[in-house]
């Protein structure tokens, strides 16, 4: 018996505009957190997760297992983050930096100079390294599910989430060892 999102899934392949108008709808929310997070950027959030809701259209044919709708879509608006991330990197004059601890994005509560502390951090990781947290302890997926969702071997996925952990845990550790006068100055 197909669920009501596979029968979406179904009838969208078949061309259907209102089906994978509905399909997406189900997804945008979470699809623009994780673009949120990985980019830091509302901007470059929304047009990562258009980017991949088009892809999506595009490609919603080679889809085969729709079950896995949701690892596919989250699949394509990782792919349209680190893509986003390169244009960024050309225009980055033109930055600004929205905090991970936008409660529109994370909904937890924690001390203020400690969200600060891991925004400033988590900001100086590479795309690689945000893609591994956002995905694991972020959307809480197993180490398999990060690496799918990165298209990644699962060692390579393993790697980047080992790495990504010793980048800030090492970023935190530097700016705890800071005067506050400089950090302030650093942001």
């Amino acid at each position: 018996m197909l669920t009501g999102e596979q029968e979406l899934v179904g009838r969208a392949q078949r061309g259907d505009r209102e089906a994978f108008t509905a399909l997406a709808s189900l997804y945008v929310d979470r699809l623009y957190a994780v673009a949120t997070l990985m980019l830091h950027r509302r901007d470059a959030a929304e047009d990562a997760v258009q980017e991949a809701l088009i892809r999506a259209w595009r490609d919603l044919h080679a889809l085969r297992d729709a079950e896995r709708v949701g690892a596919w879509l989250r699949r394509l608006v990782v792919r349209a983050c680190y893509d986003e991330a390169r244009h960024s990197r050309r225009h980055a004059a033109q930055l600004t930096v929205m905090p991970i601890h936008d409660p529109a994005v994370a909904g937890h509560e924690a001390p203020a100079i400690a969200r600060e502390a891991l925004d400033r951090a988590f900001r100086r990781l590479s795309i690689d390294h945000r893609a591994a947290i956002v995905l694991r302890y972020f959307l809480d997926l197993s180490v398999p599910e990060m690496a799918d969702a990165m298209s990644v071997p699962l060692g390579t996925g393993k790697s980047r989430l080992h790495h990504a952990e010793r980048a800030l845990r090492a970023v935190l550790e530097a700016d705890d060892r800071l005067p506050s006068r400089v950090r302030e100055v650093g942001r």
